[in-house]
């Protein structure tokens, strides 16, 4: 496995890491945990370095999983987690606002050191940006957590480019969390070049659009009930039928590449910088591999100029997230 640098920090990760929340939140029920912890250690075995998590995912259920599964890998593994949700205090399974104040932002730390079964975070994202506490209160917070030892390196999830600058001032920022792909450009006109300046890496979540661009989805795929792709108004059937020219674009390019549509969405994405490290989920240890498999699918500059013209000429059809949570994005 290939290694990558987020930005000008000196945090290495294999070029493509796992994102663990789809195992126990939001594509329906949660998994078989015995099966999971298989899959996050056959992760390891076969060179994923790097580990996304939340407090939120579950909530703590994921956390929890992660921890045990990886805490005899300890030494190998690089695992991020997130802090910034307001959590029904009924035990509910579903966040209840924002909270960044930095006496929470502490307290979640506590906790997700215990459920990591670590000693430090190594990667400590905001998970949303929190629109009533400063945020360079937010990073003054994280930065006390730093110079404790309790945290290695400070994060942003889907944060506007002043509010990054803001932060970088006062801790820098190793690495911001937006979601990025083949149907997701929005990072492309600010976010990546005010990264590029600042040195900071970048961390695509769905990478691969929700398992849409795997072609596995088309207009007459029925989800779980507990899959929340059914409020995504990208996802309502006539949205997915619109939006399969894009993955008709990633097939044929894949049938020349012997490759598949994944895995060219994927290198696609690794093709862009040299500090972007996409964390594709999956439950299935076939899909870890093919996943995996993107690192060696080479994209020629003529490859990337066909899929830049092609892309270009399709209009992705609806929203990424339901009103409510898009506001909540690029703040």
């Amino acid at each position: 496995m290939q290694k990558r640098k987020l930005g000008n920090s000196n945090l290495e990760v294999s070029a493509i890491g796992l994102g663990c929340m789809g195992m126990s939140f939001g594509y329906g029920p949660a998994a078989d945990k015995q099966e999971m912890i298989s899959v996050l250690r056959s992760a390891v075995e076969r060179g994923v370095t790097f580990f996304d998590t939340a407090e939120v995912y579950g909530p703590f259920t994921n956390e929890e999983l992660v921890g045990e599964a990886l805490s005899p890998l300890r030494g190998q593994v690089v695992i991020a987690t997130k802090f910034g949700f307001k959590l029904d205090p009924n035990g509910g399974p579903r966040w209840v606002g924002l909270d960044s104040r930095p006496e929470h932002i502490k307290e979640v730390a506590e906790a997700s050191l215990k459920r990591l079964k670590v000693d430090a975070i190594d990667l400590f994202y905001q998970h949303r940006v929190d629109p009533d506490v400063p945020i360079e209160d937010v990073a003054g917070a994280v930065k006390d957590l730093i110079q404790e030892g309790k945290v290695k390196h400070f994060g942003l999830s889907e944060a506007g480019v002043q509010t990054i600058r803001r932060a970088h001032a006062v801790q820098p920022v190793t690495a911001v969390q937006s979601e990025y792909s083949l149907w997701t450009r929005g990072p492309e006109a600010e976010v990546l070049p005010t990264l590029e300046e600042l040195g900071i890496g970048f961390v695509p979540y769905s990478p691969l659009g929700k398992g849409f661009l795997t072609g596995k989805i088309n207009e007459n795929t029925v989800f779980d009930s507990a899959d929340f792709r059914n409020i995504v108004p990208r996802f309502t059937p006539e949205a997915r039928k619109a939006n399969l020219a894009l993955v008709d674009l990633l097939a044929k390019i894949a049938e020349r590449k012997k490759a598949t549509p994944a895995q060219i969405a994927l290198a696609w994405l690794l093709s862009q910088k040299p500090w972007i490290v996409p964390i594709p989920g999956t439950r299935k240890l076939e899909r870890l591999d093919e996943n995996i498999g993107a690192v060696a699918v080479e994209l020629t500059s003529d490859d990337l100029l066909e899929i830049k013209s092609a892309a270009a000429k399709i209009t992705v059809q609806g929203n990424r997230y339901p009103d409510n949570l898009e506001q909540m994005t690029g703040r």
